[in-house]
């Protein structure tokens, strides 16, 4: 075998025990919204974090072959949902329908908060940023937000990856 061919080879197999390791991660799972150009869009997004003490930053990664990507690229800000761990049937509308077929804010109760954005009303804490940046990170676009308002009404816990891994996807990752 080449160098070249024990490098993949080796490449590959660190690869396939870290999406392995990654994918025993219990990751809090949140549902971003956002609207622009008159449409509403939202979804269930595995990937975020705070990524900033001073100044306050939080980063949402969001799917490239998401509706909510599109239309959060011509958004100025999303709202960030932590969902609360019953609600699993969120979690499918938002995480395993897509926008491009399903008025999702149809089939769930919201109202219009900060920013004009959709509030998903099941969750009670949530926070609503504008968009700094944003980046293209392999097959997400991360956007970097700074929080202009926030809600904490309590609650249960979030919503987490293991609640929701036996969900279909929307698109395909």
């Amino acid at each position: 075998m080449s160098d070249e061919k024990r490098h993949h080879a080796g490449v590959s197999a660190a690869q396939n025990r870290f999406t392995e390791l990654t994918g025993r991660l219990n990751y809090p799972m949140l549902l971003v919204t956002t609207a622009a150009r008159g449409e509403r869009s939202g979804c269930l997004v595995g990937f975020s974090t705070q990524c900033s003490i001073d100044p306050a930053r939080f980063i949402v990664c969001l799917s490239d072959k998401n509706h909510t990507t599109r239309v959060a690229s011509a958004a100025d800000a999303l709202a960030v949902h932590f969902p609360p761990a019953e609600a699993v049937g969120l979690a499918k509308l938002f995480g395993s329908e897509t926008g491009d077929d399903v008025d999702k804010f149809s089939r769930c109760r919201w109202h219009t908060g900060p920013l004009g954005l959709p509030i998903i009303d099941q969750c009670r804490r949530w926070f609503v940023g504008t968009i700094l940046e944003r980046h293209k990170l392999g097959d997400h676009v991360a956007f970097i937000l700074e929080a202009v308002e926030a809600c904490d009404e309590g609650g249960s816990e979030t919503l987490t990856f293991n609640d929701v891994k036996q969900l279909d996807p929307g698109h395909a990752a």
